[in-house]
Parts: C-alpha cells; structure tokens; sequence
C-alpha cells in the first residue's frame, strides 16, 4: 500500500467504527478492486452504507469520497502489473465506444493538467533551461521517447548545451553524469510506472547541485522530493497504458517558450539549417509528389 495512504488509516484506526475498519481491512486487502468503486458499491461490498464510506473517506481529511479514490487511482497506476492493467482495460473500456472513451481522457488529461499546474513554476523550469551551463534530459520506458522529443527541439535552440541521457545502465548513466555541477540543469520524465533508474538519477543531480526539473504526474511521485521545479502533468488511465498526451502537451509549451526567450540568438543558425535541408532535399513538399529521387 502506499505509505501515505496506509499511514493515514492506521493513524485514524483508533477512532474508526467497526464499518470504518472493515472498509479499511477491505481497501488494502483489495486496493486494486476498490479504486474503480462508487462510494455505494464499496459499501454494499463491506456490507455498510453509502454515508459511512463518504464519512471514512473525510475522516481520512479527504474532500469527500472523490478524493480518497483519487488516490487509490494514483496508487493502483504505480502498483499494477501489465497482466492487472489488461483486466482493468477489459473492465473500464467498451469496445465499439473505445476511440471516444480514450479521446475524452486525453481530453480531460489537458484540461486538469492546465487548471493545476503552476505557471510560476512553469516559467521558472525554463529560466532554467536557458540560463543552463547544460542541460541533460532523462526518460526511462516509455517516457524515453518524450525524453528523446524534447531533446531533438532542445538541441536546435540551445546548441551544444544539451545531451539526452540514453545509456541503459545506471553505471553509465552516472558515467555521463560525473561533471554536473550546480550551473546544469537536469530533466527527469516519470510516469507511471515509476522507473528506478529515474528516481536515482534525479536523486543524483540533486545530490551534485545541479538542478532538476521534474515533469511527472504528482507531488507523491518519487521523483518529486528532487525537483527544484516540479511540472505535473495528468496521465490519468489506468489501462493497459497510461496517457502521455498532457505530458508532451506541457513538453510542447516548454519548447515554445525556450525558443520565444532564445530566438535573437538561434534565428541565424536556424534559417542556415533550413538553407541545408532545401539544398540537400531533405524534406518532401507536397509539390514534390510523384516525383523520381
């Protein structure tokens, strides 16, 4: 069970009703089953009624039921194995609804990413990406390949400043790592769930001086505790894989924005790199079509 969580409900135990306990007993017996049920069906599971579950869930200092299944949800995406993930999908998602049903939680990912990410912080990450010595970018999993496209537009605007750490273990992670200093800055990409090799090295930037941008999904993340700037972004669903849409979303606005505050700067080379691409013929317009290489 998640430390918080659990220590939330043994602080509170002593004070708990006979149904708040079995409501207790039933959660981290079966987290994974309670994190997908109304406040009615987990009461009717546990055989108490509806009005006790909500009392549990505010006893616990959640707003309500809402925010005690929040952080079942949060607990369960970190927790479940790739077999458990297919069961939930199989659960949650209908079929012939399946585009929609993916597309409104990509949706709401945006939308609940936008309404609570702070946007001092958000400017202060790139401060810190521009004013950097260096700047190294992590991801493990499947957040490599956000790590991998945020790289690629990062390189194009601070040249020679930034290296994607793309090595597998974590010997040559620290390897690449041994000249950090407090002028460098770090991002660390972790979604659930959550790699190792991410949490060690944030935690290694951090223990260097150097400053880490952590984009994740919350302030439980293990990553956080190393951020100097924390990013959260929504990857809320729990399924066979979780939504990186709100993370590149916020990955996007972060290139944009370092591009806006370095743009008298890499204008020249950009417009020498365009030069290259059209001499060379390196992309194909739409005129191009039908026509022999």
């Amino acid at each position: 069970m998640h430390t918080t969580l659990t220590g939330l409900m043994e602080a509170h135990a002593p004070q708990f009703s006979k149904g708040q306990r079995r409501i207790a007993d039933f959660i981290t017996a079966h987290y994974d089953e309670a994190a997908f049920m109304t406040a009615a069906r987990l009461g009717e599971e546990v055989g108490v009624s509806e009005s006790t579950v909500v009392r549990f869930a505010t006893e616990l200092g959640f707003d309500g039921y809402p925010g005690l299944q929040k952080a079942l949800q949060e607990l369960i995406r970190s927790k479940l194995t790739i077999v458990q993930r297919l069961d939930v999908t199989r659960a949650r998602m209908q079929e012939d609804t399946l585009l929609r049903q993916v597309a409104n939680s990509d949706t709401a990912n945006i939308r609940h990413t936008l309404e609570e990410l702070d946007e001092t912080v958000f400017y202060d990450a790139v401060d810190r990406i521009v004013k950097a010595r260096n700047v190294y970018v992590f991801g493990a999993g499947s957040c490599k390949h956000l790590a991998g496209f945020l790289t690629h537009y990062l390189q194009m605007l601070l040249p020679g400043q930034v290296r994607r750490i793309a090595v597998t273990s974590q010997a040559e992670i620290f390897e690449e790592m041994l000249d950090l200093s407090p002028e460098d800055v770090v991002i660390g990409i972790s979604f659930p769930r959550y790699s190792k090799k991410a949490v060690q090295t944030t935690h290694y930037a951090h223990s260097k001086g150097a400053g880490v941008i952590a984009l994740t999904d919350s302030a439980l993340s293990p990553i956080a505790p190393y951020a100097a700037a924390l990013l959260t972004a929504h990857s809320d669903m729990a399924s066979v894989v979780d939504s990186l849409v709100a993370p590149l979303s916020v990955i996007n606005a972060l290139i944009v924005a370092v591009s806006l505050r370095t743009m008298d700067r890499t204008r020249p080379r950009l417009e020498e790199l365009e030069r290259l691409w059209h001499g060379y013929g390196v992309y194909q317009t739409i005129e191009d079509e039908g026509t022999n290489l």
